[in-house]
Formats: structure tokens, sequence, C-alpha cells
């Protein structure tokens, strides 16, 4: 069963990406040796790790393949989490911030090779991305970051201006941090890509089917849709910004911060020349900030804080083309072809939370705008978790009780409309 993703929402990602494998809707009830709720990079890498494992396995996804913050977000595969590689070891201590650091730093790596063990169609690019640096304060917090990555040994390198320049293709930002280990790819021919690859190892995936119940029955669970439900004995929660129903606090434990993208129509050879012409993924270090990069076709990606819906959709769209053509002047009068947007869940420290939310139910979710790599990684490792691979002492991460994120609904709305706000005066000439 396919059904349409909505074009406000997935944009220029739906109308690329190949075609998911077909699913059906849960009917009747069905037995694995777990079930995976969500259908999204974490899900999804669990699910396929499982099944490799000889595990059988059942995805139950309430909406769609990747119809969360797997089919939404900007494509950049990054390395690592938003905060200072040296915070890690500060908040959650000594070991499990530098096994975080090394399996996050390796993200963009085991990405790379899902994609080439499986042949994913989705548009990867290997060479790296750019976070540019706005002003003084963006220099001195890029030239820290190096240090920091530099110190574990990672492949990243400080540029300065005229290296910035030639390879952003802009002289708005006076540094900018290359990190090879780093990449792009579709994120929604990404995700279906590991959707077909699990189905190919034996997993069973259900669409169009929200968990409305997950009760204990016995030494097993009970995973309830209006339809059927699965029995199994482990269960791994993998809806993270996106979880309605049962364990809705993994949705409450997050902020929402909402992140658009615009994409032009195809550029011609003579500006694809100029604007970053080695392919890097590009974003910068504003408070609001904003993103972009190519895709396979020469349609620059441009990206920002907001939501488009109601009256701020037009505002976002129209700042877009300003913000697009003040950074690339020969952009000034090219409009967009395709718009959408998402929902980032932000925690309170901006990392990640690994939760047993029961005996046999594990998750982790919040990756604060960085799902990609994280998502893969943390799906693997919640696989060999619940498959007896890795133990509770071995985790890069602690086990953590779930919160509601402080003052969420506030923030909420102030993320928001500020940046509503912001963007309908920014970058008027």
């Amino acid at each position: 069963m396919s059904v349409k993703l909505e074009a406000i929402t997935h944009g220029l990602w739906a109308a690329t990406a190949p075609e998911a494998p077909v699913t059906a809707v849960l009917y009747g009830d069905v037995r694995a040796d777990v079930a995976v709720v969500g259908a999204g990079y974490t899900g999804l890498s669990a699910a396929l790790t499982l099944a490799e494992a000889g595990a059988r396995v059942v995805v139950i996804e309430a909406r769609e393949i990747g119809f969360g913050g797997a089919g939404r977000n900007v494509g950049l595969v990054n390395a690592g989490m938003w905060v200072m590689p040296d915070e890690l070891p500060r908040v959650l201590g000594a070991v499990h911030g530098e096994r975080l650091l090394t399996a996050l730093g390796d993200g963009p790596k085991e990405v790379f090779a899902r994609v080439d063990k499986h042949n994913i169609a989705c548009e990867l690019k290997r060479e790296g991305t750019l976070h540019c640096a706005v002003g003084a304060a963006g220099v001195k917090e890029l030239s820290e970051r190096a240090q920091q990555w530099q110190a574990r040994g990672a492949d990243v390198r400080l540029l300065d201006a005229a290296e910035t320049r030639r390879m952003v293709g802009t002289d708005a930002y006076a540094a900018a941090l290359l990190d090879k280990r780093a990449g792009t790819i579709q994120p929604l021919a990404y995700v279906r890509g590991l959707a077909t690859a699990a189905v190919a190892a034996g997993v069973d995936i259900r669409s169009e089917s929200p968990v409305e119940q997950i009760e204990a029955a016995g030494d097993q669970w009970c995973v309830t849709t209006s339809g059927g439900t699965v029995t199994a004995p482990r269960v791994i929660m993998a809806t993270d910004a996106y979880t309605k129903g049962p364990w809705e606090i993994i949705r409450k434990e997050q902020v929402y911060l909402p992140y658009f993208n615009c994409a032009t129509t195809p550029l011609p050879p003579d500006i694809l020349r100029h604007i970053l012409p080695e392919g890097h993924g590009a974003w910068d270090t504003a408070e609001v900030l904003s993103s972009f990069r190519m895709d396979a076709a020469g349609r620059l990606v441009f990206g920002s804080v907001g939501a488009l819906r109601g009256a701020a959709q037009g505002v976002h769209s129209r700042w877009g083309r300003r913000a697009m053509a003040k950074l690339f002047p020969a952009l000034k009068g090219v409009g967009f072809e395709h718009e959408w947007y998402g929902w980032i869940g932000m925690t309170d420290d901006n990392l990640p939370r690994f939760h047993r939310f029961a005996d046999g139910v594990v998750g982790v979710s919040g990756y604060n705008g960085r799902g990609i790599a994280p998502g893969t990684v943390m799906g693997r490792v919640l696989a060999e978790h619940v498959l007896g691979k890795l133990s509770e002492d071995e985790l890069p991460l602690p086990v953590t009780t779930p919160q509601e994120a402080r003052h969420r609904a506030v923030k909420e709305v102030y993320y928001e409309a500020g940046a509503a706000m912001l963007h309908a005066v920014e970058h008027r000439f």
C-alpha cells in the first residue's frame, strides 16, 4: 500500500526519490521476535540489523516510510552533534561521552557503508560539509570546534576567508570548517532504500497503522493498532519527535523547532560552476541558521528555521529568495520549485537519550537536527542491545528516564513566531 506524501511536508524529496517498497496495513495478529515502532532511520536501521542476524521483525509505522523527519530534512550527513566535542564528556561523563563521540564521529562512514552494501540510490556525495562562520563569533566557535575534533584525530580543517569563498561561492563568510568525514544524500531516498533492504532481508513493514496501545502479556508485549496486533518479547520505540500514542513522553521530552527547505529549479552550468562547486553541503553559525546544498539535478536547496504554514509560509518563502540572492547575487530573481518543512526535536542539553521504557522496551531519540547518521548508528546499537551483543554497560549513552522538556510549550511558540518575525524583515533590499 502506498500513500502520496504531502507536497508541503516532503517537497523535492517526494518528487525525486525512488518508490518505497510496497507495504500493507496491519490486520490480524502477528508474532515476531522484535516489534519496531517507526519506519525512519532508527527503526529501519534497527530492523535491518536484526533481520540480518536472523530475527523475525515487524515494523509498525503510523503513516508511510520516512513520513517524519527522515523524509523532510536537508540531507546533510554530519558527524557528531551540535554541541562542542569537549562538552559531551562533561555532560555524559568521560566513558559515555567519549563513546558517543566515537560512534557519531564515525556515523557518516556507517551511512555510506549501508548505501554501498545495499546499493541504495540516494544521490550520495562524500565530499564533506562546510560549517560557515558568521562574524568573529562564528570564526571563534569553528576554530574551537576544529581544535577539539582534531585532538581526536578527525579529518576536519578550518578554511580561511579565501578558501571559504572559493568552496562556497560567496564572500559572506570569514571562515568555514571543512569536515571530510561528512556528506549529503537525498534523505527520503535513503530511508526508502533502507526499507527496501530490510524487506529483502525478511522484515515485515506495516504502514498506515498507528499504534494505539502497548501492554505486557506475560513475558511478551502486545502492540495494538486499530486493525491488529504484533506480539513480541522485545519492542524498539523509534518514533522520535513525531511520537503519538503510547510513550508520547518521547515527543514531550523534546522542544519542536520548525525547519523549512526550498529548492530552486535546476540551475545552468555557468552558475553551478561557482556555487558549492565541489558538491559540499553547507550551513552557517547564525543563531537562526541557514543551510544550503545542491541536489543531483543542480537545484539549490536552501533552508532555515520556520514552519511553512499560515501567513508565515509566504514570509519564509520571500525571505528565502532574498537571503539566497544576498549570498549568491547570480540567483537574484530565481524562484523556488519546491517548498516543504518539518520538526526538529531539541532536548534540553541538545544530546540524544537512550531509554528503557519497561523491561523489553527500549528506544533512542532526541537527535537535535542530526538524524541521518545518529539515527543509522543508534538503530544498529538498539538492535545489537536487543540481540544481547551489546550490554547496558557497553552502550554509548547512559540509560535515562524520560522527562518533559522544561518550558516546552512556551519555547515552541517562541521559536516559530520568532523565526517568522525575523524573516519578515531580514535581508530586505
